[in-house]
């Protein structure tokens, strides 16, 4: 099992909670991105810098998961790819998409774009805080958890 990291837009935090799991844990950990990542201290933390273009990081997590595997994206549409490729997904902040749950997050996605398109919505995400990581952490060790049983 590993887990993949689309780590252009992954928190800190995020990818410092996924070191600590790799090495307490015994997880591999691979963080794909279109430029240079300083690569963490542990040795199943892996980097993967990919050329620099519009989903390139996507279509290579894509391209190398397998069914099992975990994916650690914002990134709605990636989350769709993968799930179909039998793989789960977590968000930065902690929430789980599914076969069930991730066409209600790309009609969600769609909705807020339009709104931002017409100006209605502006800004972005919630600042990542305290209680982000700790839901992303619970999330990380539930998936770990139940898939280091199985």
């Amino acid at each position: 099992m590993t887990i993949w990291v689309d780590a252009d837009a992954a928190p800190g935090a995020v990818k410092d909670i996924l070191t600590k799991a790799s090495l307490t844990r015994g997880v591999d950990v691979m963080l794909v991105a279109n430029r240079w990542l300083p690569k963490p201290r542990a040795a199943r933390v892996q980097t993967v810098v990919v050329p620099a273009g519009a989903d390139v990081a996507d279509d290579y997590i894509v391209e190398h998961c397998e069914a099992g595997d975990l994916v650690i994206t914002a990134d709605i549409p990636l989350a769709d790819r993968v799930i179909e490729r039998g793989c789960e997904v977590i968000t930065a902040y902690g929430r789980e998409l599914d076969a069930e749950n991730v066409r209600e997050a790309l009609n969600m996605r769609d909705f807020k774009e339009e709104l931002r398109d017409l100006g209605v919505m502006t800004g972005g995400p919630p600042p990542y805080g305290q209680s982000q990581k700790q839901a992303f952490a619970n999330a990380l060790d539930r998936w770990i958890t139940r898939n280091q049983r199985g």
